[in-house]
């Protein structure tokens, strides 16, 4: 049976993209180096009626990789591809180490290829997808340089599998969200209450996309509906990377951008 693997499966984001594939039929195939946690995010699929396999795996450590692909095989073919791994050290490039940068790179940009190559063989066999998690991050300058750096990579490292990989039928495509509502920002919302009001004054949209948000993307990228997509990077960021009203009065000096 074809299935889908999906990397840190059990954050927010990884959560709603495996509730999302699941709700369109397909088997799964749950990464995440959390096994306590991906243990619970199991039973709540199954609890829905969801054909689910976990596999406890760092997706920085090439013999984790190895060692989850190959009992992967033996629960189905993978054809789809989700990498949404990733994580955030150092705010600013001032705060940034050399080990900081390396692990932003490691987790964000290096697994993604780890992960891929791991699975190219089935993704051929199959005429699979491909969907990489980035972030506006990846063409904007919105804090935390080696993550973002990564990101920028990521979606590099997408165009590069849609176009050698189109041949045999595979399409590669990213995804890239703005700020999402996650256990990441209710973190910061601790230490700053106003912190998301703040952030949606930013988003054309005025509010912030939730995990639900991006999970529906992907399920839209990895379907029929998409077939003739490939190579492209979708922004899920409530208009952020089109512009914000903020600086458009700032710069206009009229009124029509207030509110």
């Amino acid at each position: 049976m074809d299935l889908a693997v999906i990397t840190g499966a059990a954050g927010d984001i990884g959560v709603a993209i495996a509730e999302a594939l699941a709700g369109a039929g397909m088997q799964l195939g749950l990464l995440d180096k959390d096994g306590n946690a991906l243990a619970k995010v199991v039973d709540r699929l199954r609890g829905a009626g969801a054909l689910v396999t976990h596999h406890r795996c760092d997706v920085t450590d090439r013999a984790d990789i190895a060692t989850a692909a190959e009992r992967i095989s033996t629960d189905g073919t993978v054809s789809v591809l989700v990498n949404n791994a990733g994580g955030i050290t150092s705010a600013s490039l001032q705060s940034t180490s050399a080990e900081d940068w390396h692990r932003d790179i490691a987790l964000n940009l290096d697994a993604a290829f780890m992960v891929f190559k791991v699975f190219e063989a089935p993704l051929i066999e199959t005429s699979g997808s491909v969907v990489n998690i980035a972030s506006v991050n990846a063409s904007g300058v919105y804090g935390h340089p080696g993550y973002s750096s990564a990101k920028a990579g990521l979606v590099h490292l997408t165009e590069f599998m849609a176009v050698e990989y189109g041949r045999h039928g595979v399409r590669a495509n990213a995804v890239a969200p703005g700020t999402v509502a996650t256990q990441a920002w209710q973190e910061r919302a601790e230490r700053n209450p106003d912190v998301l009001e703040a952030a949606r004054r930013w988003y054309p949209l005025k509010r912030i996309a939730t995990p639900q948000d991006v999970a529906n993307a992907v399920a839209f990228l990895v379907s029929p509906a998409a077939s003739a997509i490939t190579g492209t990077c979708l922004p899920v960021d409530c208009g952020l990377s089109a512009g914000t009203t903020a600086l458009a009065a700032t710069f206009s000096q009229s009124p029509d951008f207030d509110g």
